[in-house]
């Protein structure tokens, strides 16, 4: 798989699903903006069937990923309170409001979930 910033360029520089996010994410000023906007732009690309980590966003948008983890995740709650997004942690469903730690995945939101 290649890095999460070719991913990222890859996404922007075609017209398919997460392109507009993209181009915000390399574009935005904002930090916070560049993650919302990485996060979408590559779980559109990987589509239904796939998932990210926050660290793919956060890996995206800095060279200095890892202090940026935990609002990456702080985002990936937002956006799955939005529906949005949803959470799984080996294949299971998370709340984004539920406490849990260790490691979480992002994917859309599936029709057999809710």
């Amino acid at each position: 798989m290649p890095h999460p910033r070719r991913q990222l360029e890859r996404i922007r520089d075609g017209d398919g699903p997460g392109a507009d996010q993209a181009r915000i994410a390399m574009t935005a000023e904002a930090r916070p903006e560049q993650l919302r906007a990485a996060i979408l732009a590559l779980v559109h690309a990987r589509g239904a069937d796939s998932s990210i980590c926050p660290s793919d966003a956060a890996r995206a948008v800095a060279g200095d990923w890892r202090p940026l983890m935990p609002e990456a995740v702080d985002l990936a709650r937002n956006l799955a309170r939005s529906g949005a997004v949803q959470l799984t942690q080996r294949d299971r469903l998370l709340g984004p409001d539920d406490e849990w730690q260790g490691p979480i995945r992002i994917r859309l939101p599936r029709r057999s979930d809710g």
